[in-house]
This record gives C-alpha cells, structure tokens and sequence, in this order.
C-alpha cells in the first residue's frame, strides 16, 4: 500500500473545498449550502474488499493519523483495530478508507471509521458503510451501531443521512476520560460520546 510519509501533525482529516488546503479538525468549518453546490470530489475508481494480512501496515497508519493508535475507546470499553472484522476501500495500490467492525452487545460495532481526505466525497465512506451493513445482515444481528463525538459534525451528519438515530449520549464520557475537554472539529470542545444505531432489515 503506497503511504505518504511527509504529513506533519496533527494530520489533516479534510480538504478545503475552495483552495484545496489540508485542514486538521481544529481548523476546519461548516458552510451550509444547497444540494447543487454541494461539494462534490471527482468519481474515483475503487473497491471495498475485506482486509488481508499484506494491509496490515496501512491499517497501523490510517488509525494512528486519525486516532493516534489501533485500540480504539468506544461504546464505553477499548477496542483493537487490529483484532477487528477490517473492510477497506483500495483505489489503485492505494487505501483510500478503512471500516472496523466487532460485534457487541448483540449488534455490529463500527469500531473505527475514517476515509483519507482526498477520497471524502467521492462514494467511498458510502460503500464501506453498505458492505459493513452487508456483513451485519449476513450474520444475522438485528443493527449495526456507531460512536461519534459531539464535535465531529461531518461524521454525525453522515451517519444520519444514512438512516442511524441516535439511541444514547454518554455525557461528559470523554472529557471525564481525557480530564479535560480537548479540542475538536471546528474548536468544539470535546465532551459526550454520541451513539446511533441503525435496524438491519432482513
């Protein structure tokens, strides 16, 4: 997997819609717009595929620019990326997206999500989340779950444009967890764990 080594941190998790730039969450805005003016990438040319042992290296690396580490703290206990059910997304020898999965408290837990900037916008996160949907109904579990922050705006919207309601809040989890409430998308200071839950259809 082609990795790039020559990104400072913290490492950007979006791109400017209007000149391009790499912006770290603290750094990055919300504009409302109407649907045509959309920000909207050029199609790229991927799949999603589970993961294999060759991916392990671009795994490690996708979660420490988004995470820091592979064990990821969520629905209240640590996960290991690494010990996960991985799909990725894979545009030419490259990983553009990773989802990972673990069953938990009788649903699918999305573990750890994140898609490369220069991928966002372009269907990628949309198919990693339908084959992670695919694989909850193909187990036969009655929903599949995910985790965002308070302050990751991007991500809950996604989340439920994509059919998920929030189904709890754990007020205060993560600035309790951290002793502070660190900074965030936008500066939003970093506080609650919001979880969604969507039914699996059979």
């Amino acid at each position: 997997m082609a990795a790039r080594e020559d990104v400072d941190l913290p490492y950007p998790q979006y791109l400017c819609p209007v000149d391009g730039r790499e912006l770290p969450l603290a750094e990055a805005r919300m504009s409302v717009t109407c649907a045509e003016h959309e920000p909207r990438g050029d199609a790229v040319q991927f799949t999603v595929r589970e993961a294999r042992s060759s991916d392990r290296r671009a795994i490690e690396q996708i979660c420490d620019r988004a995470w820091g580490e592979t064990e990821i703290d969520v629905f209240g206990r640590t996960f290991d990326v690494l010990a996960s059910e991985n799909l990725v997304a894979i545009a030419g020898k490259e990983l553009a997206g990773l989802i990972a999965l673990q069953v938990h408290q009788g649903d699918l837990g999305i573990v750890m999500y994140s898609v490369y900037p220069q991928f966002q916008g372009r269907r990628v996160g949309s198919a990693l989340l339908e084959a992670a949907t695919s694989a909850a109904r193909a187990k036969a579990l009655p929903a599949i779950k995910a985790a965002v922050s308070n302050d990751d705006l991007p991500l809950l919207y996604f989340y439920q444009r994509h059919g998920f309601s929030i189904a709890e809040v754990a007020t205060g989890l993560l600035a309790d967890k951290l002793g502070y409430a660190g900074v965030g998308f936008a500066g939003i200071p970093i506080r609650d764990e919001i979880r969604l839950r969507r039914p699996i259809c059979p």
